[in-house]
């Protein structure tokens, strides 16, 4: 396990707006009654920068972003399964660059879907329960990381079905696994975390082959000779309850958990002892009315800002490059109440969307001058 270094005193970032930036509601969708858990921009294909999917109920509903605050509907993918309650969804890509989207929820089935095509391309079957996150490999967009209540994070091959790597066991987590993120530039590590309040740091090194192998598979996808990894390079607590929400930031980790507050703090890996070293607390970045789980945030594709719902319906929107942390701007709207479960920013952070629990999709824009 890490320790937390003593010593040195994190920032706390003030609540109080510096208005750097205003935004403004430009668009309000009523999407269906179900929940909304996910919303999320494709970052993989500069083509799609303005397309948006989001996830709730049994439904999959991919969208335009357009100018002047308008919002089309592209497709809308209904699941078979009318139990099925979807959490989570992410982009992906196929070898041909053609895009997916790949989707998971309550039943633990991972829907990947061919967006040109509008049909179902997989159908991931691994997982013993409800998968709560999935990520995609920016660099090789055709693998994605899945963060699973059964307690493991399976790594996949969307174009081929392959299911890789099991990383659960000895070293891994106690609990639900409730988010994960691939590290920006190495391609082999990323970092889980869930309800035993964890953060751990995971590394694919030595097992690339099978990554490698899963491309060429031609036999059945349930005859590959899929890894189990049972240990982490890094376990890290610098939560006390429940870890909901984690990204890379740089070689930096941001986390959240649900004390009303995200993290930025920095894993010091030994390199000679495998899951020992200490975790620096560097900047808290308060967010007022946030202490139920799965409330997730977003950031623009450099990595300049943050953005975060609550459970009244307010966005705090922080600036990732200032020290100590500034809080850019609070949203608020006396119609939007209801608990925001995810944003997603836009490339350039100049449009910000809310996944809402009464089933509305809230669409923010920044105000230029």
């Amino acid at each position: 396990m890490s320790k937390i270094a003593l010593g040195n005193e994190s920032l706390v970032g003030s609540l109080n707006p510096s208005n750097k930036k205003s935004y403004k509601v430009t668009n309000r969708i009523q999407e269906g009654k179900k929940p909304l858990y996910a919303v999320v921009f494709n970052f993989l294909d500069s083509r799609f920068f303005n397309v948006f999917v989001t996830a709730g109920g049994n439904k999959i509903t991919l969208y335009n972003c357009l100018e002047d605050g308008a919002i089309s509907a592209l497709q809308s993918y209904s699941d078979e399964d009318k139990e099925e309650s979807f959490y989570t969804v992410s982009w992906a890509c196929g070898v041909k660059g053609n895009p997916f989207v790949a989707a998971g929820g309550v039943k633990g089935i991972i829907r990947v879907i061919d967006v040109n095509n509008e049909t179902i391309h997989k159908s991931l079957v691994g997982h013993g329960d409800s998968v709560n996150e999935i990520r995609t490999q920016p660099m090789k967009p055709q693998l994605v990381i899945t963060a699973s209540k059964d307690e493991s994070v399976r790594l996949w091959n969307v174009e081929t079905g392959i299911c890789i790597l099991i990383f659960a066991g000895a070293g891994g987590h106690r609990y639900e696994v409730l988010s994960v993120d691939f590290h920006p530039t190495e391609i082999y590590r990323f970092a889980s975390c869930g309800m035993d309040t964890t953060i751990k740091i995971w590394s694919m090194k030595e097992f690339w082959t099978y990554v490698e192998k899963s491309y060429t598979w031609t036999d059945d996808p349930s005859k590959f000779p899929t890894k189990f990894v049972q240990f982490p390079v890094f376990t890290a607590s610098v939560h006390t309850n429940y870890v909901d929400c984690n990204r890379w930031f740089g070689d930096f980790i941001l986390s959240k958990s649900v004390d009303n507050e995200i993290l930025l703090w920095e894993p010091q890996l030994k390199e000679n002892s495998p899951g020992e070293g200490t975790s620096d607390v560097l900047q808290r970045y308060p967010v007022p009315m946030s202490d139920i789980w799965f409330i997730k945030f977003s950031c623009d594709f450099q990595f300049s800002s943050l953005a975060i719902g609550n459970q009244e319906g307010k966005i705090y929107v922080w600036d990732l490059k200032s020290c100590p942390p500034v809080l850019i701007a609070k949203l608020s709207h006396n119609q939007s109440k209801c608990v925001i479960r995810q944003t997603a920013m836009s490339v350039d952070g100049s449009t910000i969307l809310a996944a809402c629990e009464d089933g509305t999709i809230w669409r923010w824009d920044v105000i230029t001058k």
